[in-house]
């Protein structure tokens, strides 16, 4: 992209401006270790703390659990591809053609319902961290595909437009 498509309100590609800011290496940080802490709550506290539930939180709790662990998983996948085209190991076009094979599950539209109140407090935390961490990764790959365009800036620069959205996205 250049110039003249930034001023007519299309699309810029940020990942460069976002690697180059350390944004990633946050974004890449704060996805491990929130996959290391779940895993372990999971094999270990979750698993306990699940035991003394009742029927219906059971269920809710194990089907939060496959959806979580889907989810991060899809996210590492993610972030590992990103820190490999940083590192030189794979091109961003390698890295695009391997994106396209995973696809990202749909964030359930509501949290709740019989069982919900009953999980741990844990569990729900990370549910609901996971939930925030995947809609940013979300938000950033589809301005990175460019599925994701400026409305009309109004007149407003649309680089410094998307910029805003961007550091709103990632809680900056």
């Amino acid at each position: 992209m250049d110039d003249n498509n930034a001023s007519k309100g299309q699309a810029v590609s940020m990942t460069p401006r976002l690697m180059a800011t350390g944004g990633f290496e946050l974004l890449y940080r704060e996805g491990m270790t929130l996959i290391e802490e779940v895993a372990a709550y999971l094999d270990g506290d979750g698993r306990i703390d699940s035991r003394d539930l009742s029927r219906e939180a059971s269920f809710v709790y194990a089907t939060e659990s496959m959806r979580l662990t889907t989810r991060l998983m899809q996210l590492a996948s993610w972030l590992l591809l990103h820190r490999a085209v940083r590192e030189g190991e794979i091109s961003q076009e390698q890295a695009m053609a391997e994106k396209a094979k995973v696809k990202f599950s749909a964030l359930p539209s509501e949290r709740g319902g019989p069982g919900w109140n009953e999980l741990p407090e844990q569990m729900r935390a990370y549910v609901n961290k996971g939930d925030r961490l995947f809609e940013r990764v979300v938000k950033f790959d589809r301005v990175e595909r460019g599925e994701e365009l400026l409305p009309d800036a109004g007149g407003e620069n649309a680089v410094f437009a998307q910029m805003d959205r961007l550091k709103a996205a990632f809680g900056g």
